[in-house]
């Protein structure tokens, strides 16, 4: 199984390039479940901390505010949010429903930036 990549400074310049800025958002109070990535996800973690398990059994994955993350396509796991997350996210590859979605809900965003 594909593993989780974590950058714990990425720096302006690259959050920038990749429009994290304009990327949705999503919250989750501390708890623990299972899940299945279905697309790629990129995530820039704005608040909290998390332990990930992978199903196969191999080590886990911990990350927190300030972290830049990918969850690969098909990575099965076990979140574990240690303190509320709150978290920017960019879906590629997969589920065309999602990663459209994401698309328009990224153009929204950056629309309603450039309106004000």
């Amino acid at each position: 199984m594909k593993e989780i990549t974590v950058d714990s400074n990425p720096s302006e310049a690259l959050l920038k390039k990749m429009g994290a800025a304009y990327w949705p958002t999503w919250e989750k109070e501390v708890s623990v479940f299972p899940w299945e990535f279905v697309t790629t996800e990129t995530a820039l973690i704005l608040e909290g901390e998390c332990e990930m398990t992978p199903a196969d059994g191999g080590p886990s994955t911990t990350f927190k505010a300030g972290d830049l993350v990918v969850f690969p396509l098909g990575y099965k796991c076990t979140w574990e949010v240690k303190k509320a997350l709150k978290k920017r996210f960019k879906h590629s590859n997969g589920n065309i429903v999602k990663c459209t979605f994401n698309r328009l809900k990224r153009l929204s965003n950056f629309i309603k930036s450039i309106m004000k």
